[in-house]
């Protein structure tokens, strides 16, 4: 459903180059540093700004130029409702119902009660957690089958977050063929989310895989200087000097744990691939 092909955008001394496929019925979620690109990429999508280069194509159209009813199809949250916070609920509806000719009032009524959510409560009085609510009951109003979420989570505390996580998973089990792309830089949100993830780093895509793949492949070894430097690194993604000796961080866990009985392994999380793939060597 979407494919960023080559995308080159330059701004100053930022420069970001990627390539990803977004596929149907797929979570993908988009990782890195606060900086990395991830923003850049989102707003490429959904044709806020054009290439310098390259292509980016939702449903085979180039991004900027979707049209109005085109755009309405796709389900947006970004870190900005894009609503007055003097209006109401009741407010929004009326403007759902010119913006999304699919809007379902009904779906969208009965998601705001069940969520805590007033009808008729003006936004600047919701909480954080509560205006990050109204901007996922927003982007799935109209039963979108392609979400697309720049940090839906950011700056909630734990149970915000996870009610967020909540949402979007019923309507995933609800959706089948729904697809959502996601940026975050909260780890643990995407590994109980996604299907696969992409590491961005400094404007490039430093790693793509699957996120089962990660939490079971995927590992840290600590190892002291005699063992480490024996060690076969040729399954070795990158490598941190320690006062023991060394971590590395590798794709296949099973080798090193069968080859090399004494050095210790620790399971990688997606926290620990992003501070190995960004800082390591």
């Amino acid at each position: 459903m979407i494919k960023v092909d080559n995308l080159v955008k330059n701004y100053g001394d930022f420069h970001l180059n990627v390539s990803l496929a977004i596929p149907d019925g797929v979570v993908t979620g988009i990782i890195g540093k606060n900086g990395a690109g991830k923003s850049t990429i989102i707003k490429a999508i959904l044709g806020l700004i054009k290439p310098d280069e390259g292509h980016v194509t939702v449903n085979g159209i180039e991004s900027y130029k979707l049209t109005g009813p085109e755009k309405a199809s796709l389900g947006v949250a970004l870190s900005d409702s894009g609503f007055s916070s003097y209006l109401d609920v009741q407010d929004v509806i009326c403007i759902l119902k010119k913006m999304y000719p699919a809007f379902d009032e009904e779906f969208f009524r009965s998601n705001c009660v069940s969520h805590g959510l007033s009808l008729d409560k003006k936004i600047k009085d919701y909480s954080t957690g509560m205006r990050a609510k109204l901007r996922v009951l927003v982007a799935i109003s109209h039963r979108a089958q392609l979400l697309i979420m720049d940090e839906p989570t950011s700056g909630l505390d734990v149970e915000a977050r996870n009610e967020i996580l909540d949402l979007l998973r019923q309507y995933l089990t609800d959706n089948e063929r729904c697809s959502i792309l996601l940026t975050s830089h909260i780890s643990s949100d995407l590994e109980s989310l996604c299907d696969d993830i992409y590491l961005l780093h400094d404007g490039k895509i430093v790693l793509h895989e699957d996120t089962d793949t990660i939490l079971s492949n995927y590992a840290l070894l600590k190892a002291n200087e005699d063992t480490y430097a024996r060690l076969d690194k040729n399954y070795i993604l990158s490598t941190k000097k320690e006062s023991f000796g060394y971590v590395c961080f590798t794709n296949e866990k099973q080798f090193y744990a069968e080859n090399y009985p004494e050095i210790v392994i620790e399971n990688g999380r997606i926290d620990d691939l992003i501070l190995m793939m960004t800082g390591g060597n």
